[in-house]
């Protein structure tokens, strides 16, 4: 998901790449007749950027972090079984 997010980002003129975009992720599990099963994955992303950037931007990142899920293969691929939120940190440097 970092990958379409850190696109749809470079697309609005936002740097994503060298560092500026990060994520970490979380997941939780559950056993389902003695086997692990991800039930549900939490996605923090740290977008560092330039505060008079931020300023020009801030909408423009925001409908990206929105929409992007949207066309990410891997959360299209595995949504309908796995609850997977998401959150954004802006950190205005």
């Amino acid at each position: 998901m970092i990958g379409t997010f850190g696109g749809a980002l470079e697309a609005r003129g936002v740097p994503a790449g060298d560092g500026f975009l990060i994520s970490e992720s979380e997941g939780q599990l559950e056993k389902e007749n003695n086997i692990l099963v991800i039930k549900r994955v939490h996605i923090k992303y740290i977008l560092n950027v330039d505060k008079a950037l931020y300023a020009e931007k801030e909408s423009a990142i925001q409908r990206a972090f929105d929409l992007h899920h949207d066309s990410c293969p891997v959360y299209r691929s595995i949504h309908a079984s796995i609850d997977i939120t998401k959150e954004l940190e802006v950190v205005e440097t």
